[in-house]
């Protein structure tokens, strides 16, 4: 096929928001299925090496106890700072179940949108960050 991954970046760029767009692309004579004729995932070759972005370890107490739940959601061993959700293999319903444990662990109510438009690690955190202040700064504001 003489489409390159440039060229199919840009025509997807036109058409998707930035976090349905894959970071890497793969090609492959078929897709493997499992016997229930499902994608088999597992057995899908990864990326070429080189093409993910070097590990940045999550650096502030917010950016911890979300590497630690998209680590436990995901099954991943490590979650770094700028790693995106999505690419890491979350889905919508995944999000519902991140942003229960972002409420349970942090004690703030992230809106279901914020989550799409903020996916690295590091988004999240400052995300969670601006709605818990924002919160309370509400809160205050209604005390007066």
């Amino acid at each position: 096929s003489g489409v390159d991954s440039g060229s199919l970046r840009g025509f997807l760029r036109a058409r998707l928001p930035e976090a349905m767009i894959p970071a890497a692309f793969v090609t492959v004579d078929g897709f493997p299925v499992l016997p229930s004729g499902k994608l088999d995932r597992n057995a899908l070759p990864p990326p070429h090496p080189g093409t993910a972005p070097a590990f940045v370890p999550p650096r502030t107490p917010a950016e911890e106890t979300l590497a630690a739940i998209w680590s436990d959601l995901l099954g991943r061993d490590r979650v770094g700072a700028r790693d995106d959700f999505f690419e890491l293999g979350g889905h919508s319903l995944l999000v519902v179940r991140l942003i229960a444990r972002i409420s349970d662990e942090l004690g703030v109510e992230l809106p279901l949108r914020r989550c799409f438009d903020a996916t690295t690690v590091e988004e999240q955190a400052l995300a969670v960050l601006e709605h818990a202040l924002g919160t309370d700064l509400e809160l205050l504001e209604e005390e007066r």
